[in-house]
């Protein structure tokens, strides 16, 4: 299949960088407009992967051959893709090691392999989003296995490859410092009196130390090379892009998407209430034009990139509290905590993709292993929602029959495997607004994904609004109800 997308030149033009150019001018380049805007330890890994691009054939990393398709190349970076997610399948092998090889362990397993997510952001739209969750399970694993020092450092090794992982740092910071670096001690202890815990104030900061360097080291060695020559700032400005606006070009599932939603539903109150609802409608058109850039509100106010920030931070509060005593800092809690703090980021962060529901997805999908009722409800209601959010990302027509397949094969399968396995079938035990709820998938699909766009008018981007809309209902759903599980229960 010749199928691809944009990333596909983004990451061919990514490999001639590397491949072409010195590593001075590696964050400078700009003849194409897929400019590089991954960390450090990402540039390496296409640099490694372009020399064997450049045997396989070397027009892909020639730098001035922008927009080369050829299937020799398109070949390459699939395969590449794929590759590269056999890191995912030996962190998962190491977590059905680490559960003893249950049943359990291996649907959870099964599950996170096999997600449409990988199958549509990965083999069709050219990401390599399978390696950089195989680190990102191997953190998780380790620190499963108590090995908390190893797990910090795999995770600052992750932000080094990927950036957006900074979405979960919180629940690592909380996490390592309550459960690895303060330690405790037994002080009064006799026959008669059982003693009491006192923090060992030496113990703490001999592992505050030891983590602290590690992370310190691996920083060290992605930018440390870009510090000496002065290029810090240049690479801050490629990472971290404010210019880009507040929403995507397809808006991701998340509060902002309901936020705009309500913008236009006052703007059109606004004609029956002009006196009540004033609205500039010149505005109104940024956030629906599909293209990358501010975005303004006709009605509402304007949100800046400081009250996207301020407004994470304190929805991630609930999954850093639950983690604020060492008794209640658990590795389970743990990766809770992991779940619900990229829940905060995706539905409030600053231009967020769709795809960035897979850190909701991953860490979730290891939860399934030994699920509650109510998780297996949230987690059935987010997977519906989050990969339907991806289908936009496949917009061909000869796409189309192949992204129903994959999403009804891994739906079927993950409800056999979850029934044969938990105590609870996974759809039945769904509330009854819940199993609505997905079923509505399918009428949203003959509209978004049958109707032909002409039928629209002049509201081409209705239908792809419609899908991020009604995803991130369900988002917002299975968001709640984790919180209320993880945290309140």
């Amino acid at each position: 299949m010749r199928s691809h997308s944009t990333d596909f030149e983004v990451h061919r033009n990514w490999l001639a960088i590397t491949n072409s150019l010195p590593l001075s001018k590696w964050y400078f380049e700009d003849r194409s407009e897929w400019t590089l805007d991954y960390p450090p330890f990402f540039a390496w890994f296409e640099w490694a992967m372009s020399h064997a691009a450049r045997w396989w054939d070397p027009r892909i990393v020639d730098i001035d051959n922008l927009g080369y398709a050829a299937d020799t190349c398109v070949l390459f970076q699939r395969v590449s893709a794929m590759a590269s997610e056999l890191v995912l399948f030996m962190a998962l092998r190491r977590f059905v090691q680490f559960n003893k090889g249950s049943v359990q362990s291996k649907v959870a397993a099964a599950l996170a392999f096999l997600s449409p997510g990988f199958m549509f952001v990965d083999h069709v739209h050219f990401q390599y989003n399978g390696f950089l969750f195989g680190i990102l399970v191997y953190s998780l694993v380790l620190a499963l296995e108590g090995r908390d020092l190893m797990a910090g450092t795999a995770f600052a090794v992750l932000l080094c490859f990927k950036h957006i992982f900074m979405y979960i740092a919180p629940a690592y910071f909380t996490y390592l410092l309550v459960h690895y670096c303060m330690v405790y001690k037994v002080v009064g202890k006799s026959q008669r009196r059982p003693g009491k815990q006192q923090l060992d104030i030496g113990g703490s900061v001999a592992n505050l130390a030891k983590l602290g360097a590690l992370v310190v080291l691996v920083f060290a060695a992605a930018f440390g090379p870009f510090a000496a020559m002065g290029q810090i700032p240049q690479l801050a400005s490629r990472l971290f892009p404010f210019k880009r606006g507040l929403c995507h070009a397809f808006w991701a599932p998340n509060f902002w998407a309901l936020y705009i939603f309500l913008d236009r539903v006052l703007i059109l109150a606004s004609r029956f209430l002009p006196e009540t609802i004033a609205a500039n409608i010149d505005k109104a058109a940024t956030s629906t034009r599909g293209l990358v850039g501010d975005t303004e509100f006709a009605v509402l106010p304007d949100v800046p990139p400081a009250a996207t920030f301020v407004i994470t931070l304190v929805a991630m509060l609930p999954a850093c509290a639950m983690l604020a005593s060492k008794r209640r800092a658990t590795p389970q809690r743990f990766i809770q905590s992991v779940v619900l703090c990229a829940y905060a980021s995706f539905m409030f962060g600053w231009h967020v993709h769709e795809k960035a529901v897979m850190l909701m997805l991953v860490p979730l999908s290891l939860l399934t292993a030994s699920p509650s009722p109510r998780t297996l409800r949230m987690f059935s209601v987010l997977a519906g929602s989050g990969y339907y959010s991806l289908f936009p990302l496949l917009f061909g027509t000869q796409e189309l029959p192949i992204k129903v397949c994959i999403m009804l094969l891994w739906a079927m399968c993950a409800l056999a495997l979850l029934k044969a396995t938990s105590r609870v079938s996974a759809w039945g035990c769904l509330t009854c607004i819940e199993k609505l709820y997905l079923l509505g998938h399918i009428p949203l699909f003959v509209v978004s994904e049958l109707v032909p766009a002409a039928a629209f008018g002049r509201l081409q981007f209705l239908p792809l609004a419609m899908v991020s809309v009604y995803t991130a209902l369900g988002v917002l759903y299975s968001w709640i109800g984790l919180i209320i599980e993880f945290v309140l229960a």
